[in-house]
C-alpha cells in the first residue's frame, strides 16, 4: 500500500511537473487553496492527515495526468509485501556523510564504510541512500528515515535535496532558490531559519528521489 508520505510526495511532484505551487494546483482543481499546504498534512497532535481520493481525482482531471503517472512521481516508494524487484544500494548515516572519503567531487559514493539497503528502485546508476539525522525536515523526514539520492538528476527550485559544503557539512533541505552565485535552502521545521550559501561554499547538490519510513 502507499504510505502517507508517498501520497503527499505524489501531489508535490505533480505540482512541480505542471509548473504550479501546491496552492495553485488546488485552485486549478476547484479545491480550497490551502487543501495541500504542508501545515494540513499533520495535525497539531501529530496525527497524519490524508488527502481524499476525491481531491486526488480532481487534480488528475484538472491536469490530464493518469493515476499511473501520479504513482510514478510519488517521491517515495510504495510499501509492498512482495516487491517485483529489489536492488541493493549504498547506505550511510547523514551524520557520517560529512566525514572525508565517502563521496567523490561530483557527489557519487566512494570508499569504504558504507552499509547496504535493499530498495525497490529502477536501475539508475549512482544512486545511494542516506539516513536522516536531526529534525530540520520534520514532519516530512524524521530521525532514522532513509532518503534515496541521485547525483545525476538535475535539481530545480522546490526539489528536496542533499547538500554537501566544502567544510564537510551535509544537510537535507528544500532548494528554495538558486542563482549563479548563491543558493537558498529551506527547512520544513519552522524552528530552523533559511540558509543562504555562496556557490563557492558548496561541493555538490543532489536530488532526493525517494524516501522510506
Amino acid at each position: 500500500m502507499l504510505s502517507h508520505r508517498a501520497i503527499w510526495d505524489g501531489i508535490d511532484a505533480l505540482a512541480r511537473r505542471q509548473g504550479h505551487s501546491v496552492s495553485a494546483l488546488a485552485k486549478l482543481a476547484g479545491l480550497d487553496a490551502t487543501a495541500f499546504n504542508v501545515s494540513k498534512r499533520v495535525s497539531k497532535d501529530g496525527r497524519e492527515r490524508w488527502p481524499s481520493t476525491e481531491s486526488i481525482s480532481k487534480i488528475l482531471d484538472a491536469t490530464g495526468e493518469s493515476f499511473d503517472t501520479f504513482l510514478n512521481g510519488t517521491g517515495a516508494f510504495m510499501q509492498i509485501s512482495d516487491a517485483p524487484s529489489m536492488r541493493t544500494v549504498p547506505l550511510l548515516g547523514l551524520a557520517q556523510a560529512g566525514s572525508g572519503g565517502f563521496f567523490d567531487s561530483a557527489g557519487f559514493p566512494v570508499g569504504q564504510g558504507w552499509d547496504e539497503v535493499a530498495l525497490p528502485t529502477p536501475g539508475e546508476a549512482g544512486i545511494y541512500a542516506l539516513e536522516i539525522h536531526g529534525d530540520s525536515m520534520e514532519p516530512l523526514y524524521r530521525e532514522g528515515d532513509r532518503v534515496v539520492v541521485s547525483p545525476t538528476q538535475q535539481v530545480r527550485r522546490g526539489d528536496r535535496v542533499v547538500v554537501k559544503t566544502r567544510d564537510g557539512e551535509v544537510m537535507a533541505k528544500i532548494l528554495a532558490r538558486q542563482s549563479a552565485k548563491q543558493v537558498e535552502l529551506h527547512s520544513l521545521n519552522a524552528a530552523y531559519e533559511p540558509r543562504v550559501l555562496e556557490m563557492s561554499e558548496i561541493e555538490w547538490i543532489a536530488r532526493i528521489i525517494w524516501a522510506s519510513q
